[in-house]
Parts: structure tokens; sequence; C-alpha cells
């Protein structure tokens, strides 16, 4: 049974036998990070739409301190593998610097945003699933919609179409 010490470390962010989180971060091998991933896409994936869960998921990246400040918007038909490949594909287990690993330059600003977050006590992005359409094409009509009603609320979408459509949303 673990001791109330390290309870406490654990719910603080800390873990036990280091010293911060950020010492944490940096001992943390690529098997120990995947583990704690499974574990927290577990606990932070949120189903809020109120519809039966079927079809292709709309959903939001979040920073857990304010999870209504959604940072990324996005589809799939599987939420949770979803969630663990945006984990994964910001290599947290690698050291601070540009993700040269992202294939594709555009997407560098949300695995750029994951590593921030991690850098800051190793929080992760909370996945909150808003809506869930039949099709590809209702898929993608919610998405942008979902996307236009973000920037309309100025929040800073770190999606690739964010500077495609920040000239579309109309003025009011």
């Amino acid at each position: 049974m673990p001791s109330q010490r390290a309870a406490r470390n654990v719910t603080a962010g800390r873990r036990p036998g280091f010293n911060s989180a950020r010492e944490f971060a940096v001992a943390s091998s690529p098997a120990q990070l995947r583990r704690r991933f499974r574990a927290h896409a577990e606990a932070q994936l949120y189903d809020e739409s109120c519809v039966p869960r079927e079809g292709i998921a709309i959903y939001t990246l979040s920073d857990p301190r304010d999870i209504r400040d959604a940072r990324y918007v996005g589809q799939t038909s599987g939420p949770r593998r979803r969630f663990l490949q945006h984990l994964n594909q910001a290599q947290l287990w690698l050291p601070d610097e540009l993700p040269w690993w992202v294939k594709q330059p555009k997407l560098r600003p949300l695995y750029t945003w994951v590593r921030e977050l991690y850098r800051d006590e190793c929080r992760l992005p909370v996945m909150v699933v808003t809506a869930w359409a039949a099709t590809v094409a209702e898929a993608r009509a919610t998405e942008r919609t979902c996307i236009f009603e973000y920037l309309a609320r100025r929040q800073a979408l770190l999606n690739v179409e964010t500077e495609i459509l920040r000239g579309r949303i109309p003025l009011l």
C-alpha cells in the first residue's frame, strides 16, 4: 500500500523519488511515458455529446486547467486511439527542441504546445468529444463549424485550417 506521502506526491503532480515534476519528465523512458499515456487516455477522455457513440467523433484538446479553452479541434472514429496518437506524436521523451520528427511542419504548433504543457508540471491535454457524426461529410462540416465557433470566440486554435478559416468568420 503506498504511503500517504507518495499519494500526496502523485496528486500534486510529483512522482515518488523525484524532487520535481520536471525531474520525473526528464527521467521518464518512452515505455514509462506510454504507460502514463494509456492511463491518462482512460481518465481524461470525456464524452459531452449526450448522444450514442456511433460514427465519427468530433473532439477538442485542451489544457487540463481550463478544458473549455480548446486548443485543437479534430475528428476520429476511435477517440482513445487518436488521443494516444496525439500524446505519442509529441515524443515527450526527447530533449526540448523544435519537434523535427513531425513530418508536416504545419502540424508542429500542436505538438510544441503538448510539449510545453508537459514541461509545466507534467501536464497532458484533455480530450473532450463534443459531437458524433454519421458520415465523413457530416463530420467534416461539424468540425469546421466547431472551428468557426472557437475562432469567433477568439480562442487560439492550433489547427492547420485556422489561418485559412480565420478570414471567413462572418462579422457580427
